[in-house]
């Protein structure tokens, strides 16, 4: 069973800071399969974090079974553009998700790439032993 102790979450928030506010992104949240907020770092804008997190991993669990339909065994990446944010959700490991808010001025290439660096070193945060 994991621990989120404060330590631990200002690691995983200055993981999505350095990593991913710095590139454009305006908002990283890293939650749990159950849609749990784990790790939020950006600007908020208004924008309810709990509910975020709770349908977006709805969205995951819905996704996951059209993939099963489909043949496959997971679609890992999920990604949806707005007018004016666009919102790209990844798996971390089996249990997490990260989810990031971006505008146009951001690619989706270098959101991607940014994601995909950063995966093992956050489900490593999240696995350590305390």
């Amino acid at each position: 069973m994991m621990v989120l102790t404060s330590k631990r979450v200002n690691k995983l928030k200055g993981v999505l800071e350095e990593q991913l506010l710095s590139i454009g992104v305006n908002l990283a949240i890293l939650i749990d399969e159950a849609g749990n907020v784990i790790a939020s770092s950006g600007e908020e804008n208004g924008i309810d974090t709990t509910s975020l997190a709770a349908l977006a991993a709805a969205n995951f669990g819905a996704t996951a079974q059209i993939a099963k339909l489909l043949g496959e065994e997971d679609f890992s990446i999920l990604y949806h553009k707005g007018k004016k944010d666009n919102i790209h959700f990844s798996r971390i490991g089996k249990e997490f998700i990260l989810v990031t808010v971006f505008t146009d001025e951001t690619p989706l290439g270098l959101v991607r790439l940014r994601v995909n660096q950063i995966s093992q070193e956050l489900l490593n945060l999240l696995e350590e032993e305390d």
